[in-house]
């Protein structure tokens, strides 16, 4: 009886390490394609979260909300709802915009209102409307991180 050549195991274990190998590749293909999910992901919303903070922001350094701003919050929170959790689309559709839009009435309701006590206690709930907004800074962020995290 006569020994295999070499070549017979070589061959024998040929296929066999092409199709681990192939299954590597695949692998590695797939962890690609869910981290550039994963990215795809993240810079929409972090838009969203961007859109909040500027319009924060700007409030924050004009002292007023303007309609401008306020169209570039709707436009940029607008497909929150089909990449964050109800939690947070209720938060910016509901808590966030109804607050917009309550310091833009107080600021419509204060032009041209003469002094006195109507307008000093629309003054005060102004100020207090932006302290809550400033104050929505951290909330924001804290509302946004588990989404915002990269972890791999």
């Amino acid at each position: 009886m006569t020994e295999p050549h070499w070549t017979t195991y070589l061959a024998a274990l040929l296929v066999p390490t092409v199709a681990v190998l192939g299954v590597f590749i695949a692998y590695r293909q797939w962890r690609t394609a869910q981290n550039k999910l994963k990215l795809d992901l993240f810079d929409r919303r972090l838009l969203i979260h961007t859109a909040a903070r500027d319009y924060i922001s700007s409030v924050m350094t004009s002292g007023r909300s303007t309609s401008e701003a306020e169209y570039a919050y709707l436009a940029g929170t607008r497909g929150a709802k089909w990449l964050f959790n109800d939690d947070i689309v209720d938060y910016l559709d509901k808590v966030l915009w109804h607050k917009i839009c309550d310091l833009g009435c107080l600021q419509s309701e204060l032009e041209g209102l003469p002094p006195g006590q109507e307008r000093s206690e629309k003054v005060r709930k102004k100020a207090e409307l932006k302290k809550w907004l400033f104050a929505q800074m951290e909330v924001l962020d804290s509302k946004f991180a588990p989404f915002l995290r990269l972890g791999h």
